[in-house]
């Protein structure tokens, strides 16, 4: 494999020259970030969720992010509409599990999605991920407050258990397809003080899924961009308002020749599953 600032750099590039149409069911309380996040990268957002039109939209995108964060049983009727035609389309399909543990809707939900769409990738936290790997993960709200596994283990369950590309995100992001692993060293802590800092991240994901044809290098090379992105921020920022805002203004400012420089991301050898983990 490249090393994975390369991959970022080239995908960066990638994206900013075919500005590619990404489209978001995300949630309410992020859905203007996320946008601009989509818009920072290089890529283009459209915010669509009624039933009406997701199918339409779906069929001019080159991604589908879907987020949990506000869910209603309509929302979720409209992603598997959207998902549906992107996997016709062979369209990426990024799963946001935001809360899955918290209550019988999401869980039934993640359950569903994962079941009847071919989902590329799911990113969450260590909580939520070990949820969706059949596990104990300990939510308060919709935060992480940890799990019984290691990260990298209940990346590597979900992903087999699901067949997609697994991002656990957190101090140091694991990203599998259930044999291959990537650890991501970029990030920073202030990125847990920012409502809606991880469903930026998964949109992101989605930017580089949509031109990419390795799903789990554009996974990770997506997390070490906007982890970089963080870590050029907190310098400029003196507390959480503003390293949104500087958050934001990285995203645009990261040209590909900052990331092969930046980037503290590669594969990582791990020892095997036990017989049927």
């Amino acid at each position: 494999m490249e090393p994975l600032g390369e991959v970022a750099a080239q995908l960066l590039d990638r994206v900013r020259g075919l500005r590619p149409l990404v489209h978001h069911i995300t949630n309410v309380v992020s859905a203007s970030d996320v946008a601009n996040a989509t818009l920072a990268t290089g890529a283009l957002p459209v915010m669509a969720h009624a039933t009406e039109e997701v199918e339409e939209v779906a069929a001019t995108a080159s991604a589908l992010a879907l987020n949990l964060g506000t869910l209603t049983p309509r929302r979720v009727e409209a992603m598997l509409l959207a998902g549906c035609r992107a996997g016709e389309r062979r369209v990426p399909v990024v799963l946001d599990p935001v809360g899955v543990g918290l209550s019988k809707l999401r869980a039934d939900a993640a359950r569903r999605l994962l079941r009847e769409l071919p989902v590329t990738a799911v990113r969450g936290n260590l909580a939520e991920m070990a949820h969706l790997a059949g596990g104990e993960g300990f939510l308060r709200g919709v935060e992480s407050v940890g799990a019984a596994s290691p990260p990298e283990e209940v990346a590597r369950e979900v992903a087999r258990r699901h067949h997609v590309v697994a991002a656990v995100t957190g101090p140091r992001d694991w990203v599998t397809d259930g044999v291959r692993f990537v650890a991501v060293d970029n990030g920073h802590p202030w990125l847990r003080r920012v409502a809606g800092a991880g469903c930026m991240a998964s949109g992101v994901v989605a930017c580089f899924l949509a031109v990419a044809d390795d799903p789990l290098t554009a996974t990770a090379a997506a997390l070490a961009y906007f982890g970089y992105a963080a870590e050029r921020a907190a310098e400029q920022a003196s507390g959480p308002a503003s390293f949104r805002v500087a958050l934001l203004d990285q995203l645009a400012r990261l040209e590909p020749q900052d990331l092969r420089a930046g980037v503290r991301a590669g594969l990582v050898e791990l020892p095997a599953a036990p017989h049927g983990g």
